[in-house]
């Protein structure tokens, strides 16, 4: 089963997927918060070409686990995609999944410049692999 995530903010989304298999998250690209909101050709694309079963969104949460006003949001915003995508819908702690990702990134040798898009799409990678390793 192939499952979709994202790593929503306020001006990008971060998109990954998982292999055919639902074992391996892979990211795959960044697009404007806005492509994905409004269901754009670019997201209707990944949605066509990959033909996810589910989609999986990262939860910001506090270090404490309880949620906030941007949890709230961004529950609406993923209920949102998942019903335009008619797709059902999962969350995950994201927590710490951008400082991960730029972790990740530096110790690939990227700097800040170029680290710029990619930290979005490595974080939706973490997001997914986490829920792929809880299933």
């Amino acid at each position: 089963m192939r499952v979709l995530a994202l790593d929503i903010g306020e001006k990008r989304c971060g998109v990954a997927v998982s292999d055919a298999t639902g074992k391996v998250a892979l990211p795959l690209c960044t697009l404007g918060a806005s492509e994905v909101l409004d269901n754009s050709r670019a997201f209707q694309r990944i949605l066509e070409d990959y033909e996810p079963a589910m989609l999986v969104c990262g939860l910001p949460v506090s270090l404490s686990g309880t949620e906030n006003k941007q949890a709230g949001i961004i529950r609406e915003k993923a209920g949102r995609i998942a019903s335009q995508a008619g797709l059902p819908l999962e969350f995950v702690d994201e927590r710490l999944s951008s400082g991960d990702a730029r972790r990740i990134l530096r110790e690939s040798g990227h700097d800040e410049r170029s680290m710029r898009g990619k930290v979005d799409m490595v974080a939706a990678s973490l997001i997914l692999q986490t829920f792929l390793e809880s299933r």
